[in-house]
């Protein structure tokens, strides 16, 4: 994918990763409109694109809807959505909260399907469509206390899958499955305290990683525990 011109929304910038991510698109020339939850950061990251953010909530399918709608009002189109939004929690499965389960199943799984069936129509009509979204490795390795938060990883992954292959026509779908990462995300759980983690990688490694996976036209970016590095499959 050429990124210089691509007009781009990150959906979930307010994030250490979305962030990051936002920034490395706008200096590899892409046109960058902002979006999430916290006003201030993304206030901060628009300055500097010369866009305005857009507000939305994951839990709320309507207000994902509305945000890509106007990011493709700004930009006057659409060529690539990057979904970074994510909630961790923790326990045993026989002791998850159903309220905790429900949240993490929205934020995690319908709000990232929410935000790209959105900007579907926008991304086919582009020569370059793509949408990229930020699942975890979980999606491959399911961890003990931490059932529910892998079942919602997996279940992104699926449909990025079939995604992917219902619309390889109309335009690409990479699919980010990242190591545990030094963003704290397992500090902002829902629930539960986490189990002993593998030391964090740096979140600026997956943002390099994620750029030149884009470039390529990676269908999967996934991670290797044994070479301890991020591998692209297919393409």
């Amino acid at each position: 994918m050429d990124l210089d011109g691509a007009r781009t929304l990150v959906a979930g910038a307010s994030g250490a990763l979305g962030s990051g991510i936002a920034s490395a698109l706008h200096a590899r020339g892409a046109k960058v409109v902002v979006g999430g939850r916290r006003r201030a950061p993304l206030d901060a990251l628009a300055s500097r694109f010369d866009t305005s953010p857009v507000l939305f909530d994951a839990v709320d399918g309507d207000s994902c809807r509305r945000a890509v709608g106007e990011a493709v009002d700004q930009l006057g189109g659409l060529d690539l959505i990057v979904v970074a939004v994510g909630v961790a929690a923790f326990g045993p499965a026989v002791d998850a909260d159903a309220a905790v389960v429900d949240e993490l199943f929205a934020v995690n799984v319908l709000g990232p399907m929410s935000l790209v069936r959105a900007a579907a129509p926008a991304l086919a009509e582009s020569d370059r469509g793509r949408a990229a979204v930020l699942s975890a490795i979980l999606a491959d390795l399911p961890t003990n206390q931490m059932a529910e938060y892998s079942a919602t990883k997996a279940a992104l992954a699926a449909w990025l899958d079939v995604l992917r292959r219902e619309n390889r026509r109309a335009f690409g779908v990479l699919d980010v499955r990242p190591p545990h990462l030094d963003t704290g995300l397992e500090t902002r759980a829902l629930a539960g305290i986490p189990p002993k983690l593998p030391e964090p990688r740096p979140a600026a490694e997956v943002v390099d990683a994620f750029v030149a996976a884009l470039v390529d036209d990676v269908k999967v970016l996934g991670w290797d525990p044994q070479e301890k590095k991020l591998v692209s499959r297919g393409s």
